[in-house]
């Protein structure tokens, strides 16, 4: 193990597999995942009939999330009024309807702080493995 942490191709290969998980760790976009509604009303895979989807009850949770003035000055700055967006919402189908309103939940306002996080930390740790492979060889130079 000694002999392979001295050899002349330790360096090279290691400085590619950090620019290569550089750059694909970068290119990741977010993964996301939710359950495949069963069809409102019908039967299950199970033989039990799924209860339909409550319209009232989601409208009512997209209108009071609408309520926020956030949300109101962010609609206007993309040019919606509240009465066109209310329009938009009553054509809106019972399923296109229940998946925006079980959406709602899932909003952050501030964005994912968490992700910015462990990038800083990834980061931070990259930066203590090139030190530890120059072994402190680091040299600053004046022009």
């Amino acid at each position: 193990m000694k002999h392979m942490l001295t050899a002349f191709y330790a360096r090279p290969i290691a400085s590619c597999l950090i620019a290569s998980l550089l750059v694909i760790s970068s290119l990741a976009g977010p993964a996301e995942a939710m359950l495949i509604p069963a069809s409102a009303g019908g039967p299950s895979y199970t033989g039990q009939s799924v209860p339909s989807l409550d319209r009232a009850a989601d409208i009512a949770m997209i209108q009071k999330t609408l309520e926020a003035k956030e949300v109101q000055q962010r609609l206007m700055d993309y040019g919606l009024t509240p009465e066109e967006t209310a329009a938009r919402i009553d054509t809106l189908s019972d399923e296109q309807l229940h998946q925006l309103a079980s959406n709602l939940d899932s909003v952050q306002a501030g964005g994912d702080v968490l992700g910015l996080f462990f990038g800083l930390a990834l980061i931070a740790l990259i930066v203590v493995l090139i030190i530890f492979l120059l072994q402190g060889r680091i040299e600053i130079k004046r022009t």
